[in-house]
């Protein structure tokens, strides 16, 4: 039985105290957040938090005032780390991508609603060459989370999916991510490697039919505006080192000449104002018919192309020979 003593904890009195909290901390979605957190810490869905707030049912209405006064502490301490600009997605413990939730944390880059396009273009060709020929090779360079890899072998049966990472920390959240896909699914979904994106999986060269990516690209001079990206996500997942922040994107790029099969495409997320770039990278490589694409808000942030069809497998036309001769 409820202690009279103490006054009942209500849903939406709480969910109102956090979204005034978090909006005048400057958080983007204050509400959603609120929600969100509460969710999280009561271990129900977003549905069931609003359900709670509209029917202004108490914080636990099984567990008793005890039960709702400990909910209350956790979920304040929660707020108060998210009005701070800690991320939402560390503070849960789970990013959201396309149909996946991925375990990510201090470390690793979060995935963005923006990068689902990316993997978007990447599903749409692997469906397209399984249709066709029965299976797809895929490689996902600088995987992060595995975000990427994840979507594209969960959602195209018949692809066979490869993902490289070389940060410490990120590869281990991919890991984690892979692993759990896997028993979720039964079987090996992803075949993750810890290295050098450039140098990696030379024993597919000139056999892969899509390589994508979303490598650091952020010019050194440019600071995210927002606190929860310059704060928190590290800076090897965001700065594409060199002037101009490509100098990353240029070996990825030249990695996917190598990797990919004459016909084979190629997607990488870049900066809105390097589409122009983005492409010419794409095209001094030795990939054809490069374009550029928008995200879900309709900015120009990825390049696509393809390899030349008369192209010798694992070597770009007029390339050197080995990868080490690459300038990257």
């Amino acid at each position: 039985m409820p202690d009279p003593r103490v006054p009942e904890l209500r849903t939406a009195a709480l969910l109102r105290t956090a979204t005034g909290t978090l909006a005048a901390a400057a958080v983007p979605s204050p509400r959603v957040d609120a929600e969100v957190l509460l969710a999280h810490v009561l271990g129900v869905d977003r549905g069931e938090v609003r359900r709670r707030a509209l029917l202004d049912a108490p914080v636990a209405p099984d567990g008793g005032t005890p039960d709702a006064v400990a909910v209350a502490a956790r979920f304040d301490r929660l707020v108060a780390r998210r009005a701070r600009r800690e991320p939402l997605q560390h503070l849960t413990g789970l990013a959201p991508f396309r149909h996946l939730e991925l375990a990510v944390g201090p470390g690793v880059f979060v995935p963005r609603p923006e990068t689902e396009e990316v993997a978007q273009v990447a599903i749409d060709a692997a469906a397209r060459t399984v249709a066709d020929r029965g299976s797809a090779v895929v490689v996902d360079l600088c995987t992060g989370s595995g975000a990427i890899a994840l979507a594209v072998a969960t959602e195209v049966p018949g692809a066979v999916v490869h993902a490289v990472e070389l940060d410490a920390a990120a590869h281990g959240w991919a890991a984690r991510n892979v692993e759990a896909t896997s028993e979720q699914r039964g079987a090996a979904v992803v075949h993750l490697v810890r290295g050098d994106a450039r140098t990696a999986l030379t024993e597919l060269d000139g056999t892969v039919d899509v390589v994508v990516s979303n490598p650091p690209y952020v010019p050194p001079g440019a600071v995210p505006h927002d606190p929860e990206v310059a704060d928190h996500d590290p800076a090897v997942a965001l700065y594409g080192l060199g002037t101009d922040g490509l100098e990353v994107p240029r070996g990825v790029t030249a990695a996917a000449v190598r990797l990919l099969r004459p016909g084979g495409l190629y997607v990488m997320e870049h900066a809105e104002v390097q589409a122009e770039q983005a492409r010419a990278t794409a095209a001094g490589a030795g990939l054809v018919d490069a374009t550029t694409r928008a995200d879900l808000t309709g900015r120009p942030r990825m390049v696509v192309a393809r390899q030349a069809s008369g192209t010798v497998p694992g070597r770009a036309p007029g390339a050197p020979r080995t990868v080490t001769d690459w300038d990257v």
